[in-house]
């Protein structure tokens, strides 16, 4: 018994002997091409629903585009990045283009290779959101495709940036935790963080030790650990230690969370503030205090940008976005 030959895919020939058209009238339906009669495009539609006709990417780049945006992902796991995401999907609703995620991985150069694996499929443009790709790589690869860079505040005039005020959003966090009476103040971030780097974790770092130095007080780190829970195992080692800090500035709300449970297990009373003000941070049980970053305005707008470029948009947009802060009641006044 022999096995039988795997299906033949549909061409772009059948779908115009199934339609009765030629196969110039395909391809304008295909290209969303000017001058397409609804009834052409409706009948080349329903041939290529019924036969199963997909254009290959190779064969939408010839013809100039691929109707494709690469989103590049630090990781999966953090609720802001879906915030972006949802965003930058209803940017794309009513028009042809659709979404490809790429998430980095560990070690791969801070998604270096994500993005080129992104071009490597000929995307139309490509929003980086890991915010350590080192800026002339990003040069190199916005000389190819249009490229917005998510989060981080470059100078460059070769791409585009979509950022919060990571400044403005430190100096609320701060400001809320000095107005509820704290004075021993601690901030949950990245190991080795660089306050004078241009990403987003280095703007809050730099606000929170601006703040503590103004107020005459000694600052606190909290540096993650390589743990499988970093954020948690952070917290947990602070509270071990002896730590005297009544109130924890984390930078960005999973952090917080992680830290959270950690105090909570403790019995500490240590108030709790996050940012990026993911759905959970609203949830009664956590009821976290954070900066919020409008991340679905924001994820539209970098997808806005990139239609643009794609338009024929030249000139570079640096689009920094306001934040506000939501009180819940991870924070309250230190114990007397």
């Amino acid at each position: 018994m022999t096995d039988a030959p795997p299906p033949r895919r549909a061409t772009i020939e059948d779908v115009a002997a199934r339609a009765g058209v030629s196969r110039a009238a395909v391809s304008k339906v295909l290209r969303d091409a000017y001058g397409v009669s609804d009834a052409m495009r409706q009948r080349v539609t329903a041939a290529m629903t019924e036969l199963n006709y997909r254009p290959s990417i190779a064969a939408r780049a010839m013809r100039g585009r691929t109707y494709t945006i690469g989103i590049e992902l630090p990781d999966l796991s953090n609720q802001f990045f879906t915030r972006i995401v949802r965003g930058a999907t209803a940017a794309l609703d009513g028009t042809p283009y659709q979404l490809i995620l790429a998430p980095a991985e560990p070690g791969s150069g801070y998604g270096y290779r994500a993005l080129e694996a992104l071009v490597d499929r000929q995307v139309d443009g490509l929003v980086a959101v890991s915010p350590r790709v080192d800026e002339d790589a990003l040069e190199r690869i916005a000389a190819s495709v249009p490229l917005v860079m998510f989060g981080r505040l470059d100078r460059t005039e070769r791409y585009d940036v979509v950022a919060g005020d990571d400044i403005a959003g430190g100096r609320l966090a701060m400001e809320h935790l000095f107005a509820l009476g704290h004075t021993r103040i601690a901030h949950l971030t990245l190991r080795d963080e660089d306050p004078d780097a241009p990403f987003p974790h280095s703007g809050r770092l730099r606000e929170y030790l601006a703040a503590m130095t103004e107020a005459g007080l000694e600052p606190e780190i909290w540096p993650l650990s390589d743990a499988e829970d970093p954020s948690y195992d952070a917290a947990r080692r602070a509270i071990e230690g002896g730590t005297r800090a009544t109130a924890l500035f984390a930078a960005h709300d999973e952090l917080a969370f992680g830290a959270m449970r950690a105090i909570a297990e403790a019995g500490a009373d240590i108030s709790v503030i996050g940012y990026d003000d993911v759905a959970l941070s609203s949830h009664p049980a956590f009821s976290l205090t954070s900066v919020d970053q409008p991340g679905e305005r924001m994820g539209a707008r970098a997808v806005e940008l990139l239609l643009e470029r794609v338009a024929g948009r030249t000139e570079a947009v640096h689009e920094v976005f306001p934040v506000e802060l939501k009180v819940r009641a991870s924070t309250r006044p230190p114990r007397a």
